[in-house]
Parts: C-alpha cells; sequence; structure tokens
C-alpha cells in the first residue's frame, strides 16, 4: 500500500477498535446483567439479537448510501452512533432500556463495518485486497481484546463505567474521522441517486443474490456467523454456569481470545491468502473450526478453556476477512452493497445464532457448542460442493451489473 493508504487504513484500523471495543465490553458484563434483572439464557439470547436484527435492517441501506454520497458521513455517523448508544447503555437501570441501546447501536454503528470495507475495496488492488480485509479483522479483534479486558476489570468498580468510556473514545474516533480521513469514492465513481429508492434489506434482493456471483460466500457468511455468535454471545453466561467464572475471569479469557484472533487475522490472512488462495483458506478454516468447537466441550479447568478456545479462535479467525475478501473479488455490482450485503448475511446468522443459543442454552448449557460444531461443518459441505476456485471476478472487468 502507498503511504497514503497506510495512513488511511490506520484511521479505519482505530475506528473498528473503537466500535468493536463496545461490543466486546458488554460480553462478560451482560450475563450479570441480565441475571441482576432475573433473567437466563433466553433474554441474554434476544438482547444479543436485538444488535444484528437492526445491523440486518440498515446495514444495507448504509452500504447503498456510501455508493451515492461517499463513505465518510457514514463512517462519522456510524462512531458516534455508536458513542451514543454505549452512553445509553451505562445509564440503563432496566431491562428495557437494555434493549433500547442495544438497538440503537445495531442501527447507527451498522454504518461502519460495511462502509470501511467498501474503503479498502476503494483503496487497495485484487492482490492486496485480502490484506486490507485482514487489517479490519485485526482491529476487530483487538477491540474484542481491549473491550472484555476492560469491561471485566471494571466490572468490580460499577458495571456502567466501561461503557462511558467506550462512549468517550466513540467521539474522539469521529473527530479523527472527520478531520484526518480523506473521502475514498470519487463523485464520478458513485452510483446514481436521483430516481432511486434505498436499498434495504429486501427479502426479494437477498434472494437474488443467492444466485450471484457472490451467493455461495454470502451463505457461508450467514453460516459462520450463526455458528460464531452460539460461542460467543453465551460464552459468559456458559462459564458462570458450568465454572463459576465471574466478569474478571471471562474478560481474562475473551482477552485471549481477542489477542489470537488480531494476531491470525492481522499476520496470517494475506500471506494464506497470497499462496492459497481465499477458497482454500475458507475450506481449511471451516473444517478446522468445526471440530476444534466440539473439542471445547472436554475443557474442565481454565487453562484447558483457555487451550481449545485458542483453537478454535485459531480456526475461525480466519474466516470473516477471507470471506470478505472473495466477495469483494467476485461482485458485480458496487463494493459498498456488495459489503452490505455481505455484513447483512453475517446479521441473519448473528440474529439466528443468539437466539438459537439462548433457547437450547435453557434445556442444555452444552447444546449451543455442539449445534454451533454441526452448523460450520455444514458449511465445510457447502464450500467443498459450491465453492469454486475460478478466477474471481472483478468490479473493473464485469462492470456494475445489478445483483438479478
Amino acid at each position: 500500500m502507498q503511504t497514503s493508504n497506510r495512513k488511511n487504513t490506520g484511521i479505519l484500523f482505530f475506528t473498528m477498535i473503537v466500535v468493536m471495543l463496545g461490543f466486546g465490553i458488554v460480553i462478560p458484563i451482560f450475563p450479570f446483567y441480565v441475571e441482576s434483572f432475573q433473567a437466563g439464557g433466553t433474554e441474554l439470547g434476544f438482547l444479543m439479537a436485538t444488535y444484528a436484527i437492526m445491523q440486518f435492517l440498515f446495514s444495507p441501506v448504509w452500504g447503498d448510501l456510501s455508493d451515492r454520497y461517499g463513505r465518510k458521513p457514514f463512517l462519522i455517523l456510524g462512531t458516534l452512533g455508536n458513542g451514543l448508544a454505549m452512553l445509553l447503555f451505562g445509564l440503563s437501570t432496566e431491562l428495557w432500556m437494555l434493549f433500547a441501546a442495544r438497538a440503537l447501536a445495531g442501527t447507527l454503528s451498522a454504518a461502519t463495518l460495511p462502509t470501511a470495507m467498501a474503503y479498502i475495496s476503494d483503496i487497495t488492488s485484487q492482490e492486496e485486497r485480502g490484506k486490507g480485509m485482514g487489517m479490519i479483522g485485526a482491529a476487530m479483534g483487538v477491540g474484542m481484546v481491549i473491550g472484555p479486558g476492560l469491561g471485566g476489570s471494571m466490572a468490580g468498580i460499577s458495571l456502567a463505567s466501561p461503557f462511558f468510556l467506550s462512549a468517550g473514545v466513540s467521539a474522539m474516533a469521529a473527530l479523527l474521522i472527520f478531520f484526518a480521513l480523506p473521502e475514498s469514492l470519487s463523485k464520478e465513481n458513485r452510483t446514481e441517486s436521483e430516481g432511486k429508492k434505498i436499498r434495504g434489506p429486501q427479502l426479494k434482493v437477498m434472494w437474488g443474490a443467492l444466485f450471484s456471483p457472490i451467493g455461495v460466500l454470502l451463505i457461508l457468511a450467514f453460516l459462520l456467523s450463526f455458528g460464531l455468535t452460539n460461542f460467543e454471545s453465551i460464552f459468559g453466561l456458559y462459564s458462570l454456569e458450568r465454572f463459576d467464572y465471574g466478569p474478571q475471569e471471562v474478560g481474562l479469557l475473551l482477552t485471549g481470545i481477542g489477542i489470537t484472533s488480531a494476531l491470525v487475522q492481522g499476520l496470517l490472512t494475506g500471506p494464506l491468502t497470497k499462496r492459497w488462495g481465499d477458497v482454500v483458506v475458507i475450506r481449511t478454516a471451516l473444517l478446522s473450526s468445526a471440530i476444534s468447537f466440539g473439542i471445547m466441550l472436554l475443557a474442565f479447568n481454565f487453562i484447558t478453556v483457555l487451550v481449545t478456545v485458542t483453537l478454535f479462535i485459531l480456526s475461525t479467525a480466519l474466516l470473516r476477512p477471507s470471506v470478505s475478501s472473495l466477495t469483494s473479488k467476485r461482485t458485480t455490482d458496487g463494493q459498498g452493497m456488495a459489503m452490505g450485503l455481505n455484513n447483512s448475511f453475517m446479521s441473519l446468522g448473528r440474529i439466528v445464532g443468539p437466539i438459537w443459543a439462548g433457547l437450547v442454552f435453557d434445556i442444555n448449557i452444552m447444546l449451543p457448542y455442539l449445534s454451533g460444531a454441526i452448523i460450520l461443518l455444514v458449511g465445510f459441505a457447502i464450500s467443498m460442493v459450491w465453492l469454486k476456485k475460478d478466477e474471481p471476478v472483478s468490479q473493473k472487468s464485469a462492470g456494475t451489473a445489478p445483483i438479478h
């Protein structure tokens, strides 16, 4: 990447850290929030899913708008919205207030990820795109390191204090984008907006996208997201119920997970996809993550939990950036719309996954992880049968034909 691209990627890196900081902070705290309101796995699952529902509804809207009006305004909107939601989290005193803050976070912060991915697509070549997406994934991993660590360590002082810190950092990120990040999408490359409706998460459009060049990748985005949220959404409550861990232990475990994820995505995604290609990386990661998911149930103390979870994260850390990179390469539509669709299908997984995990957790605490392993194995089978290792269809060579 050129020097200016490195600077811009660095700003995006920081922005995604801030957004994922807000996401990561809540994971070790939510189980204790819901318990304080006499709630259980089902309520926790729906609370986690609320964020994804709003992301599902609004991600393609923000992605489409960024194709029309540029990336920068929606990066600012996403970071400011994230900060406002964090502030409301800290002020919540009732369960319904948590749901309201979670909904606001999903609505506004949904502008950040697809727009950041589209920004990376604007400023990188196809050869460098896997590395760029890996950097975004690494930033998300770093946020997941800092967030749970802060949430867990500060929970002993106040459950609300980490949210106020996250709100302040989000405001800083918005100012940094406003003053230091240039617009990546020139006016001549923006899609026409006159007379066109904003494309939201219409089921007809999403159904049609399944038959486009990125259809299989959208299915895999859904499946990997479903599998991962079986782990993420219920992990704190699972650790509390099975091992009697508090916020500090859960935060420490998630910090180790985040470090592993950030290192893998930041250091390995680019070299591995360049050497073996996105398809091979996706297939290998799906199979190994399915196997390691099941192994996690064999853990019996803190060390074995840490080791088995790390094995799982080593595999899954490669999935998100590899699928996103290949989606970007094979799309025949606008990059913002493609990344919005990618995020919408991942949001679908984050809707179904936590709800499913919460419901089956109240039946048996092992079921979320068993079902997660099975769904990732299904994803591997799909990748072997339908994910072809042909040359990607770039937007430059294929034009900007709409999805049929």
